[in-house]
């Protein structure tokens, strides 16, 4: 692992700090936007994204050909961490990161020239059918089906857990086309038009009162066979395309630090009126300095994970890793915020210390050792692919 930028490196990363200090509002207006707490975030996010859409950043990872700036790990890795460290958030959303790099992949050009463009634009926004009632972690056991009529699939079933659906005007999903066929296979990739008569979407409402995810019902929804991705019955395959993407989770590693410096400074300019217990409860602060370790260590995982892929290696195991560590730090310094803040930390709204961001994130972070694969799912990858270990 070298933590020297080389002259190209160094001198990419300096146009990302220029195009941020230059063209990027620098003002705790970015924090609050970054958490969804800004009134103004989707003019904000629009303005931002035409402004990337000139250099490609919308996309990095893309082909120029496809609208994106075709940049390699390393520079993908700078860019997502300069970004990070100044709490500007991603906007590509669903259709960069996933749908988007499984049509340059599988897509036929008719699909690439009808949903491409619009994924980049932000004018078509994309939602996820994966997940369902009784199958989550064994994804493969899905039973949403679809049944070919003429030129169409009719689809019957139901997904859950799907972020963002009551706002999707898209949902890329899977849905078995073969019910005989091992679990693995007759599974096939559906592109599906959010207004199809008889898609239902129920928003589902977490513990921070919060509508962040949904469960969608298909009731003889008709879609058509064009809208397939890649073959009939090999969907499984197409749903796992990455590209050349740099997925070191650097973002989440920056942002839980940057997380743990507002608190040390809320901590800090609040020692001596009651709403912080440092002033008193030396404990609070010998966690608060394990938090920052652990942060540290988040971060030399994420280089870890970019290191091998900018040397041709496919992290497997080490991925695993880093999204387990995060995961359940996310939850750490959640608990030691609340420690902090003390009963305060119950509070929330604009009146309450640090916004009420506390009880929210104390709340939100449950979830993070359950969403994009289990503690229990990375343990057992880190296991078997990782220390050798068996099975059963």
């Amino acid at each position: 692992m070298d933590f020297t930028d080389t002259p190209e490196q160094a001198a990419f990363r300096q146009e990302v700090r220029d195009f941020i200090k230059n063209e990027v509002k620098a003002d705790d207006e970015m924090e609050d936007m970054e958490r969804g707490m800004y009134r103004g975030a989707f003019e904000r996010l629009r303005g931002l994204r035409q402004k990337l859409a000139k250099r490609g950043w919308i996309a990095p990872a893309w082909p120029k050909e496809y609208g994106g700036a075709g940049l390699d790990v390393m520079r993908q890795f700078i860019m997502n961490e300069e970004f990070a460290e100044n709490r500007i958030p991603p906007v590509g959303g669903m259709g960069v990161s996933m749908v988007g790099p499984t049509l340059i992949a599988h897509g036929t050009e008719e699909q690439k020239k009808e949903h491409l463009g619009r994924i980049l634009s932000g004018e078509v926004q994309w939602c996820q059918g994966f997940s369902e009632p009784g199958s989550g972690s064994d994804l493969a056991s899905l039973q949403t089906r679809a049944v070919k009529d003429g030129d169409d699939y009719v689809i019957n079933g139901q997904k859950i857990w799907t972020s963002g659906a009551q706002y999707a005007h898209w949902m890329f999903m899977l849905a078995r086309t073969d019910p005989d066929a091992p679990k693995h296979k007759g599974i096939s990739y559906f592109l599906v038009d959010m207004k199809s008569p008889g898609i239902e979407v129920r928003p589902l409402t977490n513990l921070a009162n919060q509508n962040m995810f949904n469960e969608v019902f298909f009731t003889d929804v008709r879609v058509p066979a064009k809208n397939i991705v890649g073959e009939v019955n090999r969907g499984w395959y197409v749903g796992t395309t990455t590209l050349d993407f740099e997925r070191s989770s650097i973002g989440s590693a920056v942002g839980l630090r940057l997380q743990l410096d507002g608190l040390v400074k809320y901590a800090k300019e609040h020692e001596r009126d009651g709403t912080s217990r440092t002033g008193y409860l030396d404990s609070v602060r010998m966690e608060i300095a394990d938090r920052y370790i652990e942060t540290g260590v988040a971060r030399l995982m994420s280089y870890r994970v970019v290191t091998m892929q900018a040397q041709g290696l496919i992290p497997n195991h080490e991925a695993s890793m880093t999204k387990l560590f995060a995961s359940e730090l996310t939850q750490r310094i959640a608990r030691t915020g609340m420690k902090v803040l003390g009963l305060y930390g119950q509070l929330w709204g604009d009146d309450a210390p640090m916004k009420g961001r506390y009880e929210s994130s104390y709340l939100t972070s449950l979830a993070s050792t359950i969403a994009g694969g289990t503690s229990e799912i990375q343990r057992n990858i880190i296991a078997t692919r990782g220390l050798g270990l068996p099975r059963d």
